[in-house]
C-alpha cells in the first residue's frame, strides 16, 4: 500500500494494536483514509467511495464492520442523526454537533458550549454515561 497520508503506516499499525485490533491490510487502508487529515465526520458510504477511488478493494459491508470495530475500540464515535443516517467521527473527545438538514453536513460544537440544566433519573440499574446533543440547522430564509 502506498501511503501518501500524514500518518505513517507504522503509526497506523501501532494505533490499531494499542486499541486491541489486529492491523489487517483493509483496516490499515481504511484507517489511513480516516485519520489522514485531522478530525472529520464520514458515513460508511462516503468512506467506501473514498476507498474505491484510492484503489482499495473493499466491500461496503467490510467498511461498515470496520467502522463499528473502530468505534468499539474507541478510535471513532458514532453519531446517529436519525434512524437512517449515522456518521463516524474521528474526534472522540466530549463534544456535540450541528447537523445541516439541507446539506447533510455534520459540524462540531465544543463540549462546553452547551449546558444541560437537568436530566431525569436514569432507569433503575443504569446510570447516565454521557449526553450528546445534535442541533439540527437549515438554511435561513432571507
Amino acid at each position: 500500500m502506498t501511503m501518501t497520508h500524514e500518518i505513517s503506516s507504522e503509526a497506523l499499525r501501532n494505533r490499531l494494536r494499542e486499541s486491541g485490533l489486529r492491523p489487517t491490510r483493509q483496516r490499515e487502508e481504511l484507517a489511513g483514509l480516516l485519520f489522514a487529515s485531522g478530525d472529520r465526520h464520514v458515513t460508511a458510504e462516503a468512506l467506501h467511495r473514498e476507498a474505491m477511488l484510492a484503489g482499495t478493494q473493499v466491500s461496503l459491508a467490510t467498511v461498515y464492520n470496520t467502522l463499528h470495530q473502530f468505534t468499539q475500540a474507541g478510535l471513532l464515535r458514532e453519531v446517529v442523526v436519525d434512524s437512517g443516517r449515522a456518521y463516524f467521527d474521528t474526534n472522540t473527545s466530549r463534544h456535540h454537533h450541528f447537523f445541516n438538514t439541507h446539506t447533510h453536513e455534520l459540524a462540531d460544537i465544543h463540549g462546553d458550549a452547551i449546558s444541560v440544566g437537568s436530566l431525569p433519573d436514569a432507569p433503575e440499574g443504569t446510570r447516565v454515561e454521557d449526553v450528546e446533543v445534535v442541533v439540527r440547522v437549515s438554511p435561513s430564509r432571507v
